[in-house]
């Protein structure tokens, strides 16, 4: 089959376009026409050799947001036919034990993702187990799809299973165009709360406006903690989304509420922050929650509130910009240089 895949950790231009084997089908899997799959930063950081899950090995098909055609069904698989258009649930966590991927997977310590520890989308052709797939509504474009189950599902879990957001609430939110504050955007105003959101320029600022943001500002430009204060009357933020890590870290805790919570679930700019303060900490009641893998059981509940946002238009899957598969290195390019403004999404075929 033809792939986007590396061979050795490096720059964009290790990506290489050409044959690679084809995936084989546990009696529990299904065998995907890949049609389109979404950039995600997991794909470049694991490229560049920057970080790696525990069971990566090269060479590597990335692609861990991925929809497309299912065109065979192994032996036991009931649940789905040829012909299905599918969106993939990436996580290898709670794989059914006809898989030939059962017990790759584990809600902690070795978190088995499709396209991270197993080949993804970025191939022509996908293996993945069946109840990991789920139906496309007819009238959805597969780059819409394509875009959903790592941010939107990582996402939804921060804010609601570990950070609790309610409706009424304020959320601070930093990198207004990445995958996940998109996503954050549009999930927190559809549950009543304020978005507060920072982004490195004017343009991506805009960008948030139109997904719903209550007010953005340019974070190069702001005392972000005290714009936070001006905006909620000088009571703080609830809670703040953090995936950008030390670079804005004081500026988060700061901007919190009493009992107001720090949930993070990136490191975009390092691996090591400080506490600046125990005592505001503790004589606010602060709390900083990890948000760890979501839950696949969530999977097709988020999946519905997606299809049924995009069909009334109260959701926006953001895509920036289109590329064909054997261009991937480019789009890798754009989304580690800051340059897109939305999702990146790789096409195969015509």
């Amino acid at each position: 089959m033809q792939a986007l895949f590396y061979t050795k950790h490096g720059a964009p231009d290790v990506l290489c376009f050409g044959e690679q084997p084809e995936p084989t089908l546990g009696a529990g899997d299904v065998l995907i026409r890949t049609q389109a799959a979404a950039v995600n930063r997991l794909d470049i950081v694991q490229r560049n050799g920057w970080f790696t899950l525990p069971g990566f090995s090269l060479p590597h098909i990335a692609g861990m947001d991925m929809a497309g055609v299912v065109v065979a069904v192994g032996d036991e698989v009931k649940s789905a036919k040829a012909g299905d258009r599918v969106v993939v649930d990436p996580s290898l966590h709670a794989v059914g034990s006809a898989s030939k991927f059962a017990g790759l997977g584990h809600r902690y310590g070795e978190l088995g993702v499709i396209g991270a520890t197993q080949p993804g989308g970025y191939g022509e052709f996908c293996a993945v187990s069946a109840d990991h797939v789920h139906l496309i509504p007819a009238a959805m474009p597969f780059a819409t799809a394509a875009v959903f189950p790592t941010s939107w599902m990582t996402t939804h879990h921060a804010l609601f299973n570990v950070g609790g957001l309610q409706a009424g609430e304020t959320l601070l939110v930093h990198g207004a165009t990445s995958a996940l504050s998109m996503a954050a955007i549009q999930l927190a105003r559809s549950a009543g709360a304020r978005v507060l959101v920072t982004a490195a320029s004017t343009e991506k600022c805009a960008v948030a406006q139109t997904l719903g943001a209550t007010a953005t500002s340019v974070n190069r430009d702001t005392d972000i903690s005290a714009w936070a204060l001006q905006q909620t009357g000088g009571n703080g933020v609830n809670m703040v989304l953090d995936h950008v890590g030390p670079a804005l870290w004081e500026a988060s805790l700061f901007a919190l509420a009493t009992q107001g919570r720090l949930v993070t679930c990136g490191n975009t700019t390092g691996d090591t922050a400080t506490i600046p303060s125990l005592g505001f900490v503790f004589q606010r009641g602060i709390q900083i929650r990890g948000s760890d893998a979501y839950f696949s059981t969530d999977f097709n509940k988020v999946w519905q509130q997606y299809c049924e946002g995009i069909g009334d238009g109260s959701f926006d899957p953001a895509i920036y910009r289109h590329y064909p598969i054997a261009e991937g290195a480019l789009a890798q390019d754009a989304l580690e240089s800051g340059e897109a403004m939305g999702r990146l999404v790789l096409h195969h075929g015509d």
